[in-house]
């Protein structure tokens, strides 16, 4: 019971895309045509509150509920990242879904969704098997 609160902010968040009609395939194909600036609104708001978010958490050291200190460290580039989003790009173009709302999508009915559910855990299990064996870069 004690994660329950995980469940209503999951909850809260599947409502919240709904609404919002993010899980729309519509929507997202709308988006990667360039017809309608609806998704790179949500997607623009979303960067807006997160840097707004980490802001204040580091300028007043903000704390978690339990006390800890939020640790947010600095990320490295790596070409890497431009080859997965582009695959990550493709593959959201193709199927409608990101991860994000995978599950809202799943939730509100789009059953089908479930095999871009699948092949996600599929890739990532596949990239667990093969990262540790991939060259490293930025050493």
């Amino acid at each position: 019971m004690k994660n329950i609160k995980y469940l209503a902010v999951g909850i809260f968040f599947g409502i919240t895309f709904v609404k919002a009609e993010i899980i729309s395939w519509f929507r997202i194909q709308e988006m990667f045509q360039l017809t309608s600036f609806h998704m790179y609104g949500v997607i623009g708001t979303a960067v807006v509150t997160g840097m707004i978010s980490i802001f204040f958490i580091k300028r007043f050291n903000i704390k978690t509920f339990s006390g800890e200190a939020i640790v947010i460290e600095d990320k490295k580039f790596d070409k890497g990242q431009i080859i997965g989003g582009l695959i990550f790009g493709i593959g959201w173009a193709i199927t409608g879904a990101c991860p994000g709302p995978l599950f809202a999508q799943i939730g509100a009915g789009f059953g089908v969704v479930t095999i871009t559910l699948l092949s996600a855990i599929a890739g990532t299990w596949v990239y667990g098997k093969v990262a540790a064996k991939a060259p490293v870069q930025n050493e």
